[in-house]
């Protein structure tokens, strides 16, 4: 993405929009620009500028960094102070103008040691010689299964220095845009300067079987229509294993049948659920027997489903 572009701009919000609809917009644009649907041959070019300004934005943290020094905010250490770098920034420009180094651009009473030491917490000595390294981001996808357990990544990271490749944990318990921290794992810093962090941010692939929302995890029980009427004890499989529904009688399709702690685990606190949706299935073709019961049972009840609401 071009350093000049907003990402406000690119998801097509104001800057005070909330992160629901910054959320709306991205799932708006990605459906509209994702590869694998849109076939136009900068649709996956566009596709990546759309997910770069909602990984930033739809992370509070993330977002207020941004807002407070612009698409360079990575290069920024943690604890600048948004105005201090921004007068830094003005007087660099303001000295290379000037023809005569950074320091003539300064103006009188402005110690270039005091500015920059308040810029980086103190840690600037001799001028320049001291300068923290950047942090980084980087994307981690990961499956509903492996949310569940430790799982071991390789991650290729490309810095100044060169590219480097780190084996890391995602720990059990993750959940969909947690950031990882690494720290000292993002590039140098100069003069001896503590090196920036990696920070890892985990994405929860869609998965064919699980639904995933914060730590609660939903599936869909399939139920034939004498299992949902009579009740039934049915086998589940989970992403960590086998547990056992009891369908009560006279279960509906979308009733929510509820497993205490068995959504995703969670390292510092109580686990989330999961949830089993009952979806009622009835066979494509009968048999001349069991088209005889259908027929017996619709004779025989007095139930009318439109009259149940």
């Amino acid at each position: 993405m071009p350093p000049e572009q907003d990402y406000y701009e690119v998801l097509g919000v104001r800057r005070d929009a909330s992160q629901e609809e910054i959320q709306q917009a991205y799932r708006k644009l990605a459906r509209t620009y994702h590869p694998d649907l849109n076939k136009d041959p900068g649709a996956e070019e566009r596709f990546k500028d759309i997910s770069e300004a909602y990984a930033v934005l739809s992370d509070p943290a993330t977002r207020k960094r941004y807002d407070a020094f612009g698409p360079g905010f990575r290069q920024v250490p943690e604890d600048a102070d948004p105005q201090t770098w921004r007068r830094a920034g003005a007087a660099s420009g303001a000295g290379r103008e000037a023809g005569s180094g950074f320091a003539s651009g300064l103006g009188d009473g402005i110690n270039l040691d005091d500015l920059l030491g308040g810029l980086f917490g103190g840690r600037v000595r001799g001028g320049f010689g001291t300068i923290p390294g950047a942090d980084h981001e980087a994307e981690l996808e990961v499956t509903v299964e492996e949310a569940y357990r430790d799982t071991q990544r390789t991650v290729s990271l490309g810095t100044a220095e060169g590219t480097r490749t780190l084996d890391v944990t995602i720990p059990a318990g993750v959940t969909d845009g947690q950031r990882i921290r690494l720290a000292g794992q993002g590039s140098q810093g100069s003069g001896g300067a503590r090196a920036g962090d990696l920070y890892l941010i985990v994405r929860i692939a869609p998965h064919p079987r699980y639904r995933v929302q914060g730590r609660d995890v939903s599936t869909d029980l399939l139920l034939a229509p004498w299992e949902a009427a009579l009740g039934t004890s049915v086998a589940v499989d989970l992403p960590d294993g086998e547990a056992k529904v009891t369908v009560p009688a006279g279960t509906s399709s979308g009733r929510r049948l509820r497993l205490r702690g068995r959504g995703l685990p969670n390292p510092r606190g109580k686990p989330g659920d999961l949830y089993a949706v009952a979806k009622i299935m009835v066979p494509r073709r009968l048999s001349r027997k069991e088209r005889r019961l259908f027929e017996e049972l619709a004779a025989e009840s007095s139930f009318d489903p439109r009259r149940q609401r």
